[in-house]
């Protein structure tokens, strides 16, 4: 983990429910972008994960809609996902949200190892992007 990383679920964390993980302060942050990882370390067959984002302004009502999902995961590996929070400027803490599910034959209970976390993008390279997008339309 860079200095720079929030924890949003802590890396290895075994789900075999729906969860939540901390609250993360990012009323501090200069530019409100930034890149949320999934790691998915460990998993048995047959069954998905749902990770998503969920903002709050006080930090104790959280939003009945989330502000960022990724895919239905059912695999290992990191898969990406881009939180722009400019679009919410209320919003001063976020926190990931998962949900499981399993099917077939076996045990019947989910089981997931994985981990997320956040890093703020450079407004820089949001900059950069964005000209390279311009350029290639």
């Amino acid at each position: 983990m860079s200095a720079n990383e929030i924890i949003l679920v802590p890396a290895n964390t075994v789900a075999t429910t729906k969860g939540d993980g901390p609250t993360v302060d990012v009323s501090g942050a200069p530019n409100r972008v930034f890149l949320v990882t999934l790691c998915i370390t460990r998993i048995i067959e047959q069954q998905a994960l749902d990770l998503s984002i969920f903002g709050s302004s006080d930090g104790v009502a959280w939003g009945a809609k989330s502000l960022a999902a990724l895919p239905q995961k059912f695999y290992c590996g990191e898969s990406p996902l881009l939180l722009d929070l400019n679009a919410h400027p209320d919003v001063r803490f976020v926190r990931a949200h998962w949900e499981v599910a399993r099917w077939g034959r076996g045990v019947e209970t989910p089981m997931f190892e994985f981990g997320a976390t956040m890093k703020e993008v450079p407004a820089q390279i949001l900059k950069e992007a964005a000209a390279e997008a311009r350029a290639r339309a």
